[in-house]
């Protein structure tokens, strides 16, 4: 319930206390008031989106430009492409478990171009503050949970939040984990491709240039950004879940939407840590087992253990949203979605 003012509280409805203790758009100065403010608000949504265009093109400018010295263009969108196979092959089981509607192409298609632009967001904080590493495994999990996992997730949101979120056909909480799904996809690719590009790199002032030894590196890159991507999905299914929650809660979003950060975060972070500070230690554990391996089997066991809790938490949104349709709607019906749309 929002707070009012003491006289607002106390007077009985037939008192108007326009422009005293509330207001409503009567005048032309309100009804241009209004205009002027929403109007700032398209610019300055439009100002950030051109941000993020320019700063991810700047970024894969960088990489990519001088990785095609090496491998062709064609090469690196072809495995970046195939990278993002099991990440695609997620967000789609995801989408199909929305239980309500179909949610529109246009949305998905958006919520994936923004999640791609926004990652740039993500980059420069990144190497803003990866000198956090340079202290350790300590460093690493500070700049795990501090940095990365939080701003990665949180752009990841915005690309949500900005677009489809604001649209009429985001119209029940199980939204928020397709268009999270779709945003940690769209995530996953465009890292993907400049992993790729990076790794060209590095294997050519390893090894010097050569297209077959190249092309190796970059196949190789292309194996572990495959099983890595889904993770993306995963942690961002979650947050967008509670953005979903958070919508038709209007009076607890704040708190409805750190919540689901804080968990992608977790589950993101963690991860990252196990990944760079504990895959080692089985590799000295396990010194004849290929290093791709126990990648392979620490990545099954570790995403499949929260797809399995994001897979109970779809299905018992399916189940309550069955529980709850009427006799009439069992035989084709939709049920009645009355959005309360957050814009705060």
């Amino acid at each position: 319930m929002r707070q009012r003012d003491p006289v607002e509280a106390r007077a009985d409805s037939s008192r108007d206390l326009y422009d005293i203790a509330t207001w409503e758009p009567r005048s032309r100065l309100d009804r241009l008031s209004g205009r002027v403010y929403g109007g700032v608000v398209r610019v300055a949504r439009y100002l950030v989106y051109l941000l993020a265009l320019l700063i991810t093109i700047g970024i894969v400018a960088q990489t990519v430009s001088a990785a095609v010295e090496f491998v062709s263009f064609p090469v690196l969108g072809v495995l970046t492409g195939l990278s993002a196979i099991p990440a695609l092959a997620l967000a789609a089981y995801v989408y199909v478990t929305d239980v309500t509607t179909d949610e529109p192409l246009s949305l998905l298609v958006a919520t994936f171009i923004l999640s791609v632009l926004f990652a740039g967001f993500a980059a420069i904080v990144n190497s803003a503050f990866g000198f956090i590493q340079m202290f350790g495994p300590i460093g690493y999990v500070a700049f795990f949970f501090v940095v990365v996992a939080p701003v990665e997730e949180s752009v990841k949101l915005l690309s949500v939040r900005l677009y489809a979120y604001r649209d009429d056909r985001f119209n029940a909480v199980i939204d928020g984990a397709v268009y999270g799904a779709v945003a940690g996809l769209g995530f996953a690719t465009i890292e993907n491709g400049i992993y790729i590009s990076r790794g060209v790199l590095n294997s050519t002032q390893a090894m010097g240039p050569g297209y077959l030894a190249q092309l190796g590196a970059a196949g190789g890159t292309t194996a572990v950004r495959a099983l890595a991507g889904p993770g993306h999905v995963i942690y961002s299914a979650f947050a967008g879940y509670y953005l979903g929650l958070a919508k038709f809660n209007p009076d607890r979003a704040g708190p409805i939407v750190a919540k689901g950060i804080l968990i992608a975060a977790f589950i993101h972070a963690l991860y990252n840590t196990l990944a760079t500070v504990g895959l080692p230690v089985l590799t000295a554990v396990f010194p004849d087992v290929p290093q791709l391996l126990l990648f392979l089997g620490f990545v099954v066991v570790y995403q499949g253990f929260f797809g399995y809790l994001l897979y109970r938490k779809l299905r018992r949104y399916a189940r309550a949203y069955r529980a709850v349709r009427s006799d009439a709607e069992r035989t084709g019906g939709d049920i009645d979605v009355e959005s309360t749309e957050f814009d705060g």
